[in-house]
């Protein structure tokens, strides 16, 4: 949906530069670009920009920090995004329509560069390495192009940028982007449906062929966006510009720039005493050999004589799958220690069903009894995945680790970050970096028990980026806490299907685009029940609650899903914040086809703000009940509550949907009763119908503090 409204207003010594303003220079006879090579030798300096930035703006997940204290990873880099900073270049305006680069962008915008064009980055703290997270077009037959992106670091000197260090050239790509047409997606943009057989609402029709009259391609076309780290050779200041500039001759016609991080990554870590290095056992550290046999000795001689394992800094090749079992490996930093590999396709499809394989870490199926005692730090995983084929094996991390530890990785374009097959139990995972994966960012899947996810940035999933997924056997006692999710293209931030004892807490959870939300719990892909304890508390959501493509109806911030059965454990949402909601902050839903057979009974919301919601505070699709104390609300756009209990129009006795009121729901909302404060909630008691299947959404101001 492009957002209902203006755009919140930059503060006007952060505004961003347009095209127009440099011409107004340039007119003027200001000189307002440096020309930028690739060599060291360059020392051109530029005027200082009149209207430049004094200070960066400094967010997590495109919101002022303040309002986020205390959720979400502590993460060791500062984000700016790119269109709160100085530019020459195309401000894209803010949309949350599916398919767009906009909607795809955090905080829903970025800044587009054409030949010539640059963004300025005022470093808020010293650093020596940056992010960079971008876009540059596909090639026209799919598989992406390359094309350069200079970096360089200026210092101000009097009234004018000069360079304060040699000017380096990042090689962007699309190779790892754009992805085409219906599950399970395609990389060609001229293909066919992929599903012909399947509903397509965007449309309004069924589809009787292979190709429609209706269909334009590229049809569908997402997951535009990537990323890629650069250690800049030296501590630059505070204050210093990072100066980001597209070339002449750039292959790319626009370089869209999203974001910039700016981190202190300081030199490699040493060799813990007692420690093996994986170069004893013939790793090679330049990338050029494949090193996927010697690490796997390295590991198995490492657990047989109970010794860590070392990779020291470097890039090594490997093209396989490394399993582990019973062993500590530990890296000289995720910056320095590179494990990288291609994606082989294999002679013959493997008994689980892979095409392929790939670098990885994997822990003992547990079909072959597991894997225990595994303990991975300190190192980067680097896949080579461009497309999502389910069967494949071609995860960061897999198979079943119990009583094990996995922290301070970064994992980047694999398949799945992290995908653990149980039962496997005590695995605890914290402190990672999780980017651009095709799949999930991490899933629990098939009875894991007593684990959890904590600290941990996970940007760009292709689907749920935290899942719990109760299949076949129950999962109970996991934890997803004090997490960062920001721009999953597909399906929800952090999603919960089935489970015993779960915990969703302190997580910040930004700009979800379709086909899902913030938070999720769903009855649902042949999960196990929700038993015992659901819990969601003190998280954040913005941006979230945008339009499902399917349903055609607006979701919440959190929503709750009755699909293969009724939801009815004890399940309570506290302290939440849901902020610039699309359309619901709240929603509960039950599928139509069995709207009489399943219900979602007794949430217990307690303690929760909604600022900014452009529809409703909650929306009820489904029979059951929910009570409500101290949910504060204000600009809501259309009403607090949207009753359609199950759809079966008794008013005489009232919705199936009951509301409880258990005191201090106080808020406002924009329409249709105006601004003045209210309990939302009170004249919806206990089940008035108050149902209206697509009611208008109103855009809320930003969000404030409180």
């Amino acid at each position: 949906m492009t957002r209902l409204g203006p755009t919140p207003a930059v503060p006007r010594s952060r505004r961003p530069r347009s095209r127009r303003s440099l011409d107004a220079r340039l007119a003027a006879g200001v000189l307002a670009a440096v020309l930028i090579t690739t060599t060291a030798t360059t020392a051109t300096a530029s005027a200082r920009p009149d209207d430049a930035a004094d200070d960066p703006v400094v967010t997590r997940a495109g919101l002022d920090p303040a309002l986020v204290t205390g959720r979400g990873a502590d993460v060791p880099f500062l984000e700016q995004e790119a269109e709160n900073a100085t530019t020459t270049g195309t401000v894209l305006a803010e949309s949350r329509d599916a398919y767009t680069l906009a909607a795809e962008a955090s905080g829903r915008s970025a800044v587009q560069l054409a030949e010539g064009e640059y963004v300025d980055f005022t470093l808020p703290a010293d650093a020596d390495a940056i992010t960079v997270r971008y876009s540059i077009p596909d090639a026209p037959e799919g598989g992406g192009i390359t094309s350069p992106l200079d970096v360089r670091v200026l210092r101000e000197r009097g009234s004018r940028l000069v360079p304060a260090g040699p000017a380096r050239t990042l090689t962007l790509t699309s190779e790892y982007a754009w992805l085409y047409n219906a599950y399970p997606f395609s990389n060609d943009p001229q293909a066919d449906l992929q599903q012909p057989d399947w509903w397509y609402p965007e449309c309004g029709c069924v589809p009787g062929t292979a190709t429609p009259d209706w269909l334009v391609k590229p049809f569908r076309p997402s997951h535009f966006y990537d990323e890629q780290r650069l250690l800049l050779g030296k501590k630059y200041q505070a204050g210093d510009v990072v100066r980001l500039a597209v070339p002449r001759g750039a292959t790319a016609d626009l370089t869209t720039i999203d974001l910039l991080d700016t981190e202190l990554v300081g030199r490699a870590a040493a060799k813990p005493r007692g420690a093996v290095s994986v170069l004893l056992f013939g790793a090679d550290p330049t990338g050029r050999r494949d090193s996927g046999a010697a690490f796997q000795r390295a590991v198995d001689w490492a657990s047989a004589h109970e010794r860590t394992l070392w990779i020291p800094a470097g890039t090594f090749q490997v093209n396989r799958h490394v399993v582990v079992d019973d062993v500590t490996i530990k890296g000289a930093g995720s910056w320095h220690s590179i494990v990288r590999g291609r994606e082989v396709e294999l002679a013959e499809p493997a008994p689980d069903g892979s095409v392929h394989t790939g670098v990885g870490f994997y822990g003992r199926y547990a079909d072959d009894g597991g894997s225990s005692d595994v303990h991975l730090s300190g190192f980067a995983i680097v896949g080579d995945v461009r497309e999502r084929i389910d069967t494949d094996q071609v995860n960061g991390v897999g198979g079943a680790m119990s009583d094990s530890t996995i922290s301070d990785l970064y994992i980047h374009r694999t398949k799945v970050g992290l995908w653990f097959d149980g039962p496997m139990s005590n695995t605890h995972v914290s402190d990672l970096v999780v980017a651009d994966q095709i799949g999930d960012g991490v899933n629990f899947h098939r009875g894991v028990t007593g684990s959890s996810v904590t600290n941990s940035f996970f940007r760009n999933t292709g689907d749920d980026a935290l899942a719990m997924w109760a299949h076949v056997d129950q999962n109970s006692g996991n934890t997803f806490a004090q997490n960062t999710v920001q721009t999953p293209v597909l399906a929800n931030g952090i999603a919960i299907y089935g489970g015993r004892d779960v915990t969703v807490e302190g997580n910040l959870v930004a700009d979800p685009v379709r086909e899902g939300s913030g938070l999720h719990a769903g009855a649902r892909f042949g999960a196990e029940p929700f038993e015992g304890t659901l819990t969601f508390r003190d998280n954040t959501t913005v941006r979230a609650g945008g339009l499902d493509l399917n349903w055609r109806i607006g979701l919440g911030s959190i929503w709750f899903y009755a699909l293969d059965r009724s939801i009815d454990a004890d399940i309570t949402v506290t302290g939440d914040h849901y902020l610039d909601s699309t359309y619901n902050a709240i929603m509960l839903v039950t599928e139509f086809g069995v709207k009489d057979a399943y219900r979602i009974e007794g949430l217990q919301v307690s303690d929760v703000r909604v600022d900014g919601a452009g529809t409703s505070v909650v929306s009820a699709r489904t029979a059951g009940s929910a009570s409500f104390e101290n949910v504060d609300a204000r600009n809501v756009g259309w009403a607090g509550v949207n009753n359609c209990g199950a759809f079966n129009w008794d008013f005489e006795n009232g919705s199936e949907f009951t509301f409880t009121d258990l005191g201090g729901n106080d808020g406002q909302t924009m329409t249709p009763w105006g601004d003045g404060p209210a309990n939302w909630l009170g004249r919806y008691l206990p089940n008035i119908i108050s149902c209206n299947d697509t009611p208008p959404a109103v855009a809320p101001p930003a969000p404030s503090p409180w």
